[in-house]
């Protein structure tokens, strides 16, 4: 009968490295102990019995997660270098592990492949990408090692192509892989433990890898400008005395922003400004650099200057109007 009970106790023991929640849960090489007690009569005697203490030892479940931490696709622009896709690795096992790292930036069915810069780690603890104060990641120098449960924030740190049209997808990612071991779900790697028991490869194989993306936000200003004359016998012809109205259109387009434009624009030679006639959209605007978008040689000698300051993409067009009289 006690031989019975020995053999049940022990079935637990083979299936113990299949617990996945092992982060939350018995760490490896915790040894779990019990015994069985039998207990009888024999008239009016009772006797009891207890079994040799049974020990198991829990095995090191080899597991790890990567996951993509920004709010949605990181915004960028043609040419762009020092772009920044932030990724968690953490140790998903039940015993401390080293992780090797590393990129992937070719992935399908995107349209551009980032110039990767580097993997950089979280020196502060702050997780954001601080250059200068986070450090370069070295495969087998720097390698993080985590406690079961703990995580450590990656940067991936690349440079976008030139020549990407607005819209396009760039993807990146980081991999993660047990210095344990990887494989496939439920290979023993014997030993392996820090305490001398077997590791298990769990459910990730021991590696993990996740992309993040970039998408470009492309923004293309173009400028067009149109002449009116106006001249003193009623016609339309350039001659001594005619007023010329200049008509400059502003348009942007794509989903990124253009920012800080300034528009100028020299009087010609042998032509002289038209006080008061700078117009933006339609609203007077003073010659004097006073406050508003624009001024009439204030700037620049000469020149007409006017500041729209950012402009996003699809916004609607701004036309700028100012009068010269041919001398």
């Amino acid at each position: 009968m006690l031989a019975a009970w020995l053999v049940v106790l022990a079935v637990p023991a083979a299936l113990l490295w299949t617990d996945q929640a092992a982060a939350e849960g018995t760490p490896a090489c915790t040894d779990i102990t019990t015994s069985a007690q039998v207990s009888y009569e024999i008239g009016a005697v009772r006797f009891a019995h207890e079994t040799d203490a049974t020990t198991i030892t829990v095995l090191q479940l080899v597991d790890v997660s990567v996951v993509w931490q920004d709010a949605g696709s990181v915004t960028v622009s043609p040419g762009d270098s020092a772009r920044v896709l932030t990724f968690v690795v953490t140790n998903t096992g039940n015993g401390a592990d080293t992780f090797n790292l590393g990129s992937v930036v070719a992935y399908g069915g995107d349209d551009f492949d980032p110039l990767l810069a580097g993997i950089f780690l979280d020196t502060n603890g702050n997780a954001v990408f601080d250059p200068g104060a986070d450090v370069p990641y070295m495969s087998g120098l720097n390698d993080p090692t985590l406690d079961p449960g703990d995580s450590v924030v990656a940067f991936l740190v690349g440079a976008i192509p030139t020549g990407l049209a607005d819209g396009d997808v760039g993807l990146s990612g980081i991999f993660a892989a047990s210095t344990i071991g990887t494989g496939i779900p439920g290979t023993t790697i014997p030993g392996a433990a820090a305490c001398g028991v077997d590791a298990v490869v769990g459910t990730s194989g021991g590696e993990a890898q996740e992309a993040g993306a970039f998408i470009v936000s492309a923004v293309e200003l173009s400028i067009v400008k149109s002449a009116e004359i106006a001249d003193p016998l009623g016609g339309e012809d350039p001659v001594q005395g005619a007023v010329v109205t200049y008509a400059m259109v502003v348009t942007v387009e794509g989903s990124g922003t253009a920012e800080g434009v300034i528009i100028t624009d020299s009087i010609p030679e042998n032509t002289t400004y038209v006080p008061g006639t700078l117009t933006l959209d339609g609203e007077a605007l003073t010659d004097e650099a006073d406050g508003d978008a624009g001024d009439v040689g204030w700037t620049a000698t000469d020149v007409v200057t006017v500041d729209l300051d950012d402009l996003a993409g699809e916004t609607p067009a701004h036309t700028i109007t100012f009068d010269v009289v041919i001398n």
